[in-house]
C-alpha cells in the first residue's frame, strides 16, 4: 500500500522538484550552509541525506580519514570536516564538484575534492571511513544530474562499485543508505559476487519511507 502511493506521487514530487530547484537553493546543518545548484542532487526533499548527517555522529571521526563517494552538495564531508575528520569528498558531476570548492571556502573547512566516476581517480589507496549515498533506481542515466538517481538499467554502477570496493574493505568502515524503494535483493546478490556483505546498523522510517545504514563487509 504505502509502495503504490508512493508511486503514485512520484509524478507530482517530479514536477515539484523541477519547479523548486529552477534557481540554486540554500541547505543548512549546524551551521554549515550549502548552495544546492539545480544540476545536483537535492537534500531538502530526500530522507538519505539528513539521516547519513545524524549517523556521523555516533562514529568516531576525528583525525581519521574519510571519504564521501559521490558527494552531491558535500553537505556531509563539509559536516565531517568540522568535526575534526581529514576529509575527500569525489563526485562524478563537474557542477558538484565546482560548488563544494565554493562552500568550502564559505564555510572555512579543509577538503581534498576530486573529480571522478567512483574511484577512478581516487589516488589515496585506503581511508578509515567511506560514505556512501548511491543512486539505486534501475535505469540509463541521461545527465551528470541523473547519474545521482539512476545507476543503470543493470545496476551498472554497483557492480563497479563493489568490484572497486574491493579493495578498500579490508581496512575501511564503509556506510552505504539504501531505500526500501531499492532492488535489495539485486544490490546484495551483486555485493556477495564481490564476496562481499551488507550488514545492517540502522533503519529509520518516516512516513511512507523507511531507509536502512549498512556496513559493507567481507
Amino acid at each position: 500500500m504505502r509502495t503504490a502511493i508512493k508511486r503514485l506521487a512520484q509524478p507530482l514530487l517530479k514536477i515539484a522538484f523541477g519547479y523548486y530547484y529552477q534557481k540554486p537553493r540554500k541547505y543548512s546543518y549546524e551551521g554549515i550552509v550549502v548552495d544546492v545548484h539545480p544540476e545536483v542532487f537535492p537534500p531538502h526533499f530526500t530522507l538519505s541525506t539528513k539521516i547519513l548527517l545524524e549517523f556521523l555522529k555516533t562514529l568516531e571521526i576525528k583525525n581519521r580519514t574519510l571519504l564521501e563517494l559521490g558527494c552531491g552538495t558535500g553537505i556531509i564531508a563539509l559536516s565531517a570536516a568540522s568535526k575534526g575528520a581529514k576529509v575527500t569528498a569525489s563526485d562524478i558531476n563537474p557542477v558538484a564538484i565546482s560548488c563544494l570548492y565554493t562552500a568550502a571556502q564559505k564555510n572555512n573547512l579543509k577538503l581534498n575534492i576530486i573529480h571522478s566516476d567512483l574511484f577512478d581517480a581516487i589516488e589515496q589507496p585506503q581511508f578509515d571511513f567511506i560514505i556512501i549515498n548511491p543512486p539505486y533506481y534501475p535505469k540509463e542515466p541521461k545527465s551528470d544530474k541523473e547519474k545521482a538517481w539512476f545507476c543503470g538499467q543493470n545496476f551498472e554502477y554497483f557492480k563497479k562499485l563493489f568490484l572497486q570496493l574491493s579493495s578498500h574493505v579490508a581496512h575501511a568502515e564503509i556506510i552505504m543508505i539504501l531505500s526500501e524503494d531499492c532492488n535489495f535483493e539485486k544490490i546484495k546478490s551483486l555485493a556477495i559476487e564481490n564476496k562481499m556483505m551488507l550488514k545492517k546498523r540502522f533503519e529509520k522510517k518516516v512516513f511512507f519511507e523507511r531507509n536502512v545504514i549498512y556496513s559493507i563487509m567481507q
